[in-house]
């Protein structure tokens, strides 16, 4: 069954994420679980769902942000310490959206990375899968981003 087309809000959020991103040579795009996700250094480091971020941050900090107004675990059962939805709500500044995604790109380089599977023949048709991308992500050296007002913070002058 092929995937369902993604709103044009959910698009405009993930363009966003990679425009912040855009820095980095080190970033990978791929769904997984229904969630359109950034990989940094190959580790879960910022997915996408609907209009909702999901940022991966410090286990240790689960108790301080969760307590957070618009944000909410992914597991309230306790079994995804530090992985967090951040409603709309929550990001709809620039202060907001800085926070999330530093705090993010902070905890990277000390996240655990997750052994990927080996691919096998039988799964070639769902690796050859490709992911809405306005720019490739391939290895090549990207030139640094200017500060970029993104159209997501246009009320926030």
């Amino acid at each position: 069954m092929p995937a369902r087309p993604l709103s044009d809000k959910t698009l405009h959020l993930i363009d966003a994420v990679r425009t912040a991103l855009a820095h980095r040579s080190d970033v990978e795009e791929r769904t997984m679980f229904g969630c359109y996700c950034f990989f940094v250094d190959c580790k879960l480091c910022i997915g996408i769902k609907g209009e909702e971020l999901l940022v991966r941050l410090p286990p240790d900090r689960h108790g301080e942000l969760q307590e957070m107004q618009n944000t909410r675990e992914l597991s309230p059962g306790g079994g995804m310490k530090g992985y967090f939805w951040v409603e709309p709500n929550g990001y709809t500044t620039r202060a907001q959206w800085s926070f999330w995604l530093e705090e993010a790109l902070a905890y990277n380089p000390l996240a655990k990375a997750s052994p990927r599977k080996k691919k096998t023949t039988k799964n070639a048709p769902a690796a050859a899968k490709k992911a809405p991308a306005s720019t490739s992500t391939s290895a090549k050296p990207k030139k640094k981003a200017t500060a970029k007002k993104h159209s997501i913070f246009e009320a926030d002058d």
